[in-house]
């Protein structure tokens, strides 16, 4: 497991679990107790606090054994018992692991004394003192060390050479703890400790404790700027604040999450909590790295028993009517319908059903576009699958649910028979006719991806087997006229090693935009279809250009203003879309059209361009054709 760990530490993040104290402590054990006897005297307690953060996603959980060195012991009458203690510490934890795929590791501190030069303790009593309780650790199974909330520099290197007397193959996550102007209790500031444990031969250099996440990133930073050695990061939930006697630590599991995306993205390898942390924190830092884990997607992490929950992938071509004709190279038609704002779905069903008697293969339906309140897309994709015949392509958002309602939904749609899916981290509340609501953003597109390739594969978000996985063709969204277009292009790499198989761009009007981007993605080529839009005005052509970041040339924004009348412009607009339906044909594997203004009959005069025969002939029209 050693091994195994350092192994998968340099390919993604690892969370690690949060604080043992503070639980303890909510559970009535009052500080002038000794913590660490507690796994003598109430093992399960100890137990149930590893079970809470391994149910919350962590992937390290560490031995209740921070203070059971014999000077902290001493204190409490219990220096004989360190080998009990962190033997029995270990076991608890390895015990409550046992169900999972995580690594267990021994919780080492300070000894809670001066050593020299400035106490009486000699650096061999320091030494002494680790090597009896991190060897009793290594009896009791652990897979790592986290040697950490040292303040003294030199007394850390004292607990790391212990460490290399027992097992010099357990790796060490050497962590120090830092002040709000990032440096150690004896004044090392990040670069002299960085460059001393990195020395000392640690594996892991860290912070953890005593300063909440926004001091600590800076420390973090600091760090990362003078090593290239993997990183750790445990910060405290925050600042401890006085409330009614007590000290509560006030940062949010959200806030503790959003942090976390941030240690990943300055290079930290290993990311969990300190004090104040609870398994809801750790719940949601699981959720915002499911980023981090998109990025390393399908990459089979070092453990030595692989889940036997994970089973294939139904073939694509057996999930969906879309899914067969990806596959067969056959050139797609989608029509996009809005759910409607009320109950009243009779315009949306009819039109439905007229795009199916003209041979449009399905109906593109968004989840409350701009963030406006509309009925479930999932229950208007439902009742036109059961009731017209024709297969919905449900758009599912981050922005409402949590990483539970997110695999509530999809489960039931699978249930309900939806097999088409375009994931999207959805338009903030903030730009819709309720900007005070509030936004989940548990996980983002690649995060989302990540979840549903899972559930195809019969897991859950915790990776649990949960039976028959769900059958879903899994689509994203990609934009070719973002300015940054190295950012998309990096998000859409990260969408596709998570398991994406197709994509619906923004609506094109600029070809050599879209060529450009064809060309960057050549190498995570999946099946394209193109977003055409239909122009209705020219203030349309502004609101796109302008507002939802759509690349509008001016040329086409003149060709709208020159329109005469509201009718002319409409024809216009048609007439746009029909000549970048035309240009896009041979470059991608579909085209997904627009439908303003519920005008379903406009979507089907700008699909006409496949064609050379009338309104008569779109039976013709609209059969399966042969992509390029």
């Amino acid at each position: 497991m050693a091994s195994d760990f350092l192994s998968r530490l340099s390919k993604s993040p690892i969370l690690c679990d949060g604080a043992m104290g503070t639980l303890l402590y909510a559970n009535g054990i009052f500080i002038n107790r000794s913590y660490d006897e507690l796994n003598l005297s109430q093992p399960e307690m100890i137990h149930s606090v590893h079970q809470g953060y391994l149910q919350a996603g962590a992937e390290i959980i560490e031995t209740n054994t921070f203070g059971a060195n014999s000077f902290r012991l001493g204190r409490y009458s219990l220096a004989d018992k360190v080998h009990e203690i962190n033997r029995a510490g270990a076991r608890l934890a390895r015990e409550a692991a046992k169900s999972f795929d995580v690594w267990v590791a021994g919780s080492v501190g300070p000894l809670g004394i001066r050593i020299e030069p400035l106490g009486k303790t000699s650096f061999e009593e320091a030494r002494a003192a680790f090597r009896e309780q991190i060897a009793a650790l290594a009896e009791g199974g652990v897979d790592l060390l986290i040697l950490e909330t040292f303040g003294y520099v030199e007394e850390l290197h004292q607990a790391m050479l212990a460490a290399r007397d027992v097992n010099p193959k357990l790796p060490v996550v050497a962590s120090v703890t830092v002040d709000e102007e990032s440096n150690c209790l004896d004044g090392s500031d990040p670069e002299t400790f960085a460059a001393k444990l990195a020395d000392w031969g640690a594996d892991v250099i860290g912070c953890n404790c005593s300063i909440g996440p926004v001091a600590m990133l800076d420390a973090i930073e600091r760090v990362r700027a003078v090593t290239t050695m993997p990183l750790a990061a445990q910060p405290n939930a925050g600042m401890p604040r006085s409330v009614e006697g007590r000290n509560i630590y006030l940062c949010s599991p959200e806030y503790m999450a959003s942090y976390a995306k941030k240690f990943v993205a300055a290079g930290v390898r290993l990311v969990g909590g300190c004090c104040g942390t609870t398994p809801e924190h750790i719940r949601m830092m699981k959720s915002a790295l499911r980023v981090g884990e998109a990025r390393a997607a399908r990459v089979q992490t070092a453990k030595p028993h692989p889940s036997p929950a994970a089973g294939p992938t139904e073939p694509i071509e057996l999930r969906s009517n879309l899914g067969r004709k990806l596959i067969a190279g056959e050139f797609v038609t989608m029509v996009e319908i809005v759910p409607p704002k009320g109950t009243d779905i009779r315009k949306e069903v009819e039109g439905a059903r007229f795009l199916k008697s003209v041979g449009v293969d399905g109906i593109n339906i968004p989840d409350s576009p701009r963030a406006s309140a509309r009925i479930s897309n999932q229950a208007l994709s439902l009742i036109v699958q059961r009731e017209v015949g024709i297969e919905a392509i449900l758009h599912y958002t981050c922005r409402d649910r949590n990483v539970l309602g997110i695999q509530s939904d999809l489960l039931g749609a699978a249930a309900m028979g939806i097999r088409n899916l375009i994931c999207i981290t959805g338009d903030p509340p903030k730009m819709g006719n309720y900007p005070d609501a509030t936004a989940v953003f548990d996980v983002d597109a690649i995060g989302l991806v990540n979840i549903v390739h899972n559930l195809n594969r019969g897991l859950d978000i915790g990776g649990n087997a949960i039976g028959a996985g769900t059958g879903f063709v899994i689509g994203v969204g990609a934009n070719p006229g973002l300015p940054n277009i190295d950012e998309e292009i990096r998000r859409f790499e990260y969408k596709v090693e998570a398991g994406a198989e197709y994509a619906v761009t923004q609506p094109v009007f600029d070809l050599a935009l879209l060529e450009n981007f064809l060309r960057r993605i050549e190498h995570c080529r999946i099946p394209v279809i193109a977003g055409i839009w239909p122009l209705v005005s020219v203030r349309n052509a502004e609101f796109m250009k302008n507002e939802l970041r759509v690349s509008v040339p001016d040329s086409i924004v003149e060709r709208m203003a020159k329109a005469p009348t509201p009718e002319a412009a409409r024809q216009e607009g048609v007439a746009i879309a029909r000549e970048m339906l035309i240009a896009v044909r041979d470059l991608v594997q579909g085209a997904q059209i627009s439908a303003p203004n519920g005008k379903y009959a406009a979507a089907v005069d700008v699909l006409e361009a496949l064609g050379a025969g009338s309104r008569e002939r779109q039976s013709s029209v609209f059969s399966p054709q042969s992509s390029a």
